[in-house]
């Protein structure tokens, strides 16, 4: 059996990583990784304030962590513990969670390896901040996918409305902007272009638009 395949997909909150990364996925016939997800299901099964535990307190709970993987493409499911993961993770608040147990070098640590292990099983497409410059740098395939504050909040408010959930233009905006100096200016990993990255600004594209040029990079 030959070594998997792996293609690496970074680039700030609200920018369609997600998206992309389960189509291509879906056109190679392999699983979606969602990182995102991983950090945001730890902060979720950590609670609020977890950010502010001692180490040795978050090294105990995370010990109890296992992370699996099943499916292909958007069949994709990542599940913890046996369980998969679902909606509870999806809110602006756990996301918030999630970037700031993010900047927590244990938690980075412990969640490199999961996502390494599951890169040693699988052939997958993994999404998220750090797959390209921290988790993977020798994949064969990097992108980094970008676009402007306002076009991913448009983007946001959007999906939000499709969804049924009220949303603010100008709170999303702020709430992204945050984030983005959050996750570009922490210490550990920060979000970057890993040098060999095929970089794409998505801000004048559709989503087919995207595919295509993600697809020709990779053939």
């Amino acid at each position: 059996m030959g070594k998997p395949l792996i293609v690496t997909i970074d680039g700030p909150a609200g920018v369609g990583k997600s998206t992309m990364a389960k189509r291509l996925a879906r056109l190679l016939g392999i699983p979606y990784l969602d990182t995102g997800a991983m950090f945001r299901s730890v902060a979720w099964k950590l609670g609020q304030g977890a950010w502010d535990w001692p180490e040795p307190k978050l090294e105990q709970a995370l010990a109890g962590f296992e992370y699996g993987l099943s499916g292909e493409g958007e069949d994709s499911v990542l599940s913890l513990n046996g369980a998969p993961i679902g909606d509870e993770i999806r809110t602006e608040e756990v996301g918030m969670w999630a970037s700031n147990v993010a900047t927590l070098p244990v938690i980075r640590t412990f969640l490199k390896r999961a996502q390494q292990r599951l890169g040693e099983r699988f052939s997958l497409v993994a999404e998220g901040r750090d797959m390209g410059t921290v988790v993977f740098p020798d994949a064969p395939h990097k992108f980094f996918l970008d676009a402007s504050v306002e076009e991913r909040a448009r983007r946001r408010f959007l999906q939000l409305r499709d969804m049924g959930k009220p949303a603010d233009r100008a709170a999303l905006e702020a709430q992204i902007a945050r984030r983005d100096a959050q996750d570009r200016n922490r210490a550990v990993a920060p979000l970057k272009a890993a040098d060999d990255a095929v970089v794409i600004d998505t801000t004048a594209m559709d989503r087919e638009q995207v595919l295509a040029a993600l697809k020709e990079a990779v053939a």
